[in-house]
């Protein structure tokens, strides 16, 4: 015996697959009842669809952005590397252009003074077991140098080759303590011994004081027997400032060294320094002095006013 209850039941399936047959035939006949159908359900739907994607999109980019993380890195550290790689090339050109002007001052010098001479770069500098003011060279006995020639950079006279190896020299520098070199003053031809001081600055001693020395002379190598180990003519520096002392015997002064000591790159090695004594043709020559523009101003004076008649 049946139940009310699978009666109901099949009575309801009966008319959900009858409206179902109703509505596919509608919808093929042209009649939009489905659409409309879907349009409410998908108007129902909208805002739950789209609080969804409000909540999952910054999981989604989170998850985008680790997958990218990898690609990121390489072209962060591709650009790094790059950069180093340039950063090198323009250190190295801008030692190089260095250099060449360096060489060029010091051939130029060494040309006006038909000295015959050898270009060498500075290999290392600072103190050595024998002086605390000492560079090494990369040039030695192979190329001809030998102990007690003059060194010179492009401004003047840098030291004196003390020991020469196959392939390398040790320079005693123009600063050292210990150095000591016979000089003249470019003009009155007065003569005196420079010595280092540790720096820049080297103390002059005159041999007399029948001329008194000026601040702006110009010091001069004076030369030695056979051009060993200073060839004349090669500029030093100028005096700063003079000690003229009462009961002093001789004249002292303070010079100020032409040479960059901290700066020297290329220098040269005088191997031979002819036979003519260059004087005083290697005086450094004084920069002009740029003219500075003047701007005349013409002014023109009020008139007088005439006195008023009453």
């Amino acid at each position: 015996m049946r139940t009310g209850g699978e009666g109901r039941t099949r009575l309801l399936l009966i008319i959900l697959i009858v409206t179902s047959l109703f509505l596919i035939t509608l919808d093929l006949r042209g009649v939009k009842i489905l659409d409309g159908v879907r349009s409410g359900t998908q108007n129902v739907l909208s805002p739950f669809q789209r609080a969804g994607s409000s909540v999952f999109s910054p999981f989604r980019n989170f998850v985008g952005d680790i997958s990218r993380l990898g690609t990121t890195r390489e072209e962060i550290e591709k650009l790094e590397a790059e950069n180093a790689k340039l950063r090198t090339k323009l250190l190295a050109r801008k030692n190089a252009d260095g250099q060449l002007f360096q060489l060029k001052s010091v051939l130029d010098l060494a040309g006006r003074a038909s000295y015959r001479v050898i270009a060498t770069r500075v290999i290392s500098q600072g103190s050595s077991t024998d002086f605390s003011q000492s560079v090494i060279i990369d040039v030695g006995t192979s190329s001809g140098v030998r102990q007690n020639m003059t060194v010179i950079s492009g401004d003047g006279l840098v030291g004196v080759v003390k020991e020469s190896y196959a392939n390398s020299a040790l320079v005693m520098l123009i600063i050292d303590p210990d150095f000591k070199v016979g000089v003249r003053v470019a003009g009155s031809q007065q003569i005196g011994i420079l010595s280092g001081n540790g720096s820049k600055r080297a103390e002059l001693q005159l041999l007399d004081n029948q001329n008194l020395v000026k601040v702006g002379d110009i010091l001069l190598s004076r030369g030695s027997t056979n051009n060993r180990p200073f060839v004349p003519g090669i500029p030093i520096g100028f005096v700063s400032s003079v000690d003229n002392g009462a009961g002093s015997i001789a004249q002292r002064a303070s010079v100020i060294l032409y040479p960059n000591f901290s700066a020297l790159g290329v220098l040269s090695v005088v191997l031979s320094a002819g036979k003519n004594n260059p004087g005083d043709a290697l005086v450094p020559t004084k920069p002009e002095p740029v003219p500075v523009p003047t701007v005349t101003i013409y002014s023109t004076p009020s008139p007088t006013p005439s006195p008023s008649t009453e």
